[in-house]
């Protein structure tokens, strides 16, 4: 089964694909964490907007994000609809056993805007390096070893585990199996979770023990060098400016 690299069109040459990646890391990190406080509909439309000219400065197909960020899109979307039906607040649509409030839908919309713009920032951030850059990036920030390979290693893997629940899945159809709301269809879906988690757990000690045997230290050995230079220091300061703006205007306004 083939899965879409995030990292496709990480050879592209832009100001972004080209930015350091040591600062691409803090800068678009410290965006999304001014992005997800945001308070306002209109500043959180705003950091919307900002992303979407970020995506297009980057160049990357606009079928390639579409592609990436549908699903997530599309959960974080039915916040809205939950929001609007849980929230207390001025009703403006009455379904007799439900009703929806203006404060839920406007809550759910704020949470779905805010979070989209982060999603777009986070794709940006995977997608214009190569995920090896970013880790070896995440190593010069002295993030802690374990903490970068449990990220790395859970990119890695993750695509393998995916196979192997979906060859558990077949099995189980290919003998009849058919789903119903019963305990039955219930039970044979534990154990097929269940022997999932045996699979993950055999396999990592496989490639653990592989590892030491070629003289795996956990410590990392770094074979490039990033260096800054006038451009990275340019947009570190127009990603920082805007995530601080972000953050004041609801303060001064």
């Amino acid at each position: 089964m083939s899965y879409p690299k995030i990292d496709k069109y990480s050879y592209l040459e832009t100001p972004l694909h080209q930015f350091d990646p040591r600062a691409k890391i803090i800068s678009l990190i410290v965006l999304i964490f001014s992005f997800a406080f945001i308070s306002e509909i209109i500043i959180a439309i705003t950091a919307v907007i900002f992303s979407i000219l970020l995506v297009i400065i980057s160049r990357i197909p606009l079928s390639f994000v579409t592609k990436c960020l549908k699903f997530p899109a599309f959960f974080v979307f039915t916040i809205i609809i939950v929001m609007a039906f849980t929230v207390e607040g001025n009703i403006i649509v009455d379904l007799k056993y439900l009703n929806v409030t203006n404060q839920g839908v406007e809550l759910g919309a704020l949470i779905f805007l805010r979070a989209l713009a982060a999603l777009m920032i986070a794709f940006l951030l995977l997608s214009t390096s190569k995920f090896d850059e970013i880790i070896k990036a995440m190593y010069m920030l002295k993030i802690p070893n374990v903490m970068v390979q449990v990220i790395s290693f859970s990119y890695r893997y993750i695509f393998v585990l995916i196979d192997e629940l979906s060859t558990l899945r077949t099995a189980m159809y290919a003998r009849g199996f058919k789903f119903k709301l019963d305990m039955y269809s219930f039970s044979a879906i534990g154990n097929m979770i269940g022997m999932l988690l045996i699979k993950s757990y055999d396999r990592g000690e496989r490639v653990y023990r592989s590892m030491i045997a070629r003289g795996y230290t956990g410590n990392p050995n770094l074979f490039v060098t990033f260096s800054m230079n006038r451009n990275d220091y340019l947009i570190s300061t127009i990603l920082l400016i805007f995530a601080l703006i972000v953050q004041i205007i609801p303060v001064i306004s």
